[in-house]
Formats: structure tokens, C-alpha cells, sequence
């Protein structure tokens, strides 16, 4: 497997990540994705090992932290051999506090998921979009604030502009903090947009790149033709024609 460094960090992760946006299952979105329990999950776990892919990712609002759950199982008793990267911002529970990148939400979030990954550490948190209501200083202090108590190792983001993510950089240089050394963004053969703005962006202040669906979405996956009905079982079925998946040109939607 080959390893590249994260970023302007010191750490190295494997070229390839494995998502778990397929375990659990818990509510009707990401049944659509899949429903791997942990027997699954522990089975994809030794089979990525054993390849040499050793980074999994997750994040707090798959099926509503079930998918951690089942991720802290599989790894039990392998934490040393695995990297885990997860993700907080997006809506957690009711309550008004329960969302966004705010000192309140983000420590609540960031101790919950340690509990459910069943881990002391998190190698790579990020924050899963931007909350435009939250100063930029206070998620940016509490996230360094995360990381100097030893609870997460690196910081990132996720789905941010290039304005977001070099605002951000900004002012974690001005007040000495730390600062995002990747970037999790939608970028595939059928979802290009990443070339604008962000790829140079990231290349000129040294942030990694975590792509998410870089199948587009199962569209480049080999099971599907123009011009064909969808495989029986597909999360396209439910979320084809939705905002629920990386916007697509037209001549790429197929229903």
C-alpha cells in the first residue's frame, strides 16, 4: 500500500480509505447505503489490513452514531494498527445546541464519539461543513484546544469553499493555532469541481485531500449503463433524484 503524507503534517496515511457510511443502517438514508453489522464490518476490517489500508473513516450522523458503534467493534483490540478519522458539525439530536461548530456542540460531539469508537484518540477530526454562524476563531480555539488535551491527534474539514477553508487557515496562523492539515471534498470523474478552486488551493498551502465518492456517487462502479434499469438493490432507488447526493450533469442522472 502505498502511504502519502497528510498534508503539511508529519503523518502518513494509506492512499486509500475505507468509508463507513455502509455500517449500521440505523434510519432510512443510510439503509440505502447499506446495513453491515459488526461481524461484517470486523470481516472488511481483516480483509483491509491484511491489503495494507488501514485508515477508516466515519462520522457522528451516520445512521445517528450507530456506524461508529459498529467501527469501534470491529477494531477492538487492533486500535494500534488502525487510523480513525471521523466527522461532527452536522444536526447530532433536537436540541438547539446540537448542531454546528460551536465550543458547546464540538466537545459534546467529540466525547461522544470517542465512546462509541470505544478509543481514547481520534487520528483525524473534521468538521463535516461550515457553520457560517460561529466565529471562525471560537471553532478554530476549541478544535486546538481538542487537540492539545490529547483526544485528537490532526484537524480537518469537510465540503468547505476556498474562501471557508483559507479564512480558517488564516486565523489559525494569526493566533498560533492548529490548523487544517486536510480537506475530505467530492471529487470524481463525473464530479470535476474540486480543479476550480480547492485543488490549487490546497496544493499552495500544503492541506491533504480525503476525497469522498470518487465513484460518483456508485454511478462509475461497473453496475450501471445508460439506458439501463438500476441493479435491484441500489441506493440510486431512493436518492437518485434527491439532494442527498454530489450534484451531477444531467447526462449523468439516471432514473
Amino acid at each position: 500500500m502505498e502511504f502519502r503524507q497528510l498534508g503539511s503534517s508529519g503523518f502518513k496515511v494509506p492512499a486509500l480509505c475505507l468509508g463507513t457510511g455502509t455500517f449500521g443502517g440505523k434510519t432510512e438514508f443510510f439503509r440505502a447505503f447499506g446495513i453491515t453489522e459488526v461481524e461484517e464490518a470486523t470481516k472488511m476490517v481483516d480483509i483491509s489490513l491484511e491489503a495494507g489500508l488501514s485508515m477508516f473513516d466515519s462520522a457522528d450522523v451516520y445512521s445517528n452514531g450507530a456506524a461508529e458503534e459498529v467501527l469501534g467493534k470491529a477494531i477492538k483490540g487492533r486500535r494500534d494498527q488502525v487510523i480513525i478519522s471521523t466527522k461532527a458539525t452536522f444536526r447530532s439530536g433536537p436540541g438547539e445546541n446540537d448542531v454546528g461548530s460551536s465550543r458547546h456542540h464540538l466537545i459534546r460531539a467529540c466525547e461522544g464519539s470517542l465512546r462509541r469508537l470505544g478509543t481514547d484518540y481520534i487520528d483525524l477530526y473534521q468538521l463535516h461543513g461550515f457553520d457560517a454562524l460561529t466565529p471562525v476563531e471560537e471553532t478554530l480555539s476549541v478544535l486546538d484546544d481538542i487537540v492539545r488535551s490529547g483526544k485528537v491527534r490532526y484537524i480537518g474539514c469537510s465540503n468547505f469553499s476556498g474562501w471557508h477553508l483559507m479564512k480558517s487557515l488564516a486565523v489559525s496562523e494569526k493566533h498560533g493555532l492548529s490548523h487544517y492539515v486536510a480537506h475530505q471534498a467530492y471529487y470524481s470523474l463525473i464530479g470535476r469541481h474540486y480543479e476550480w478552486e480547492l485543488m490549487p488551493l490546497a496544493l499552495d498551502q500544503k492541506v491533504g485531500t480525503v476525497v469522498w465518492s470518487p465513484l460518483g456517487w456508485g454511478r462509475l462502479t461497473g453496475n450501471l449503463r445508460r439506458g439501463q434499469p438500476l441493479p435491484e438493490i441500489s441506493r440510486l432507488h431512493s436518492q437518485a433524484i434527491v439532494d442527498a447526493g454530489p450534484p451531477l450533469a444531467d447526462e449523468y442522472v439516471m432514473v
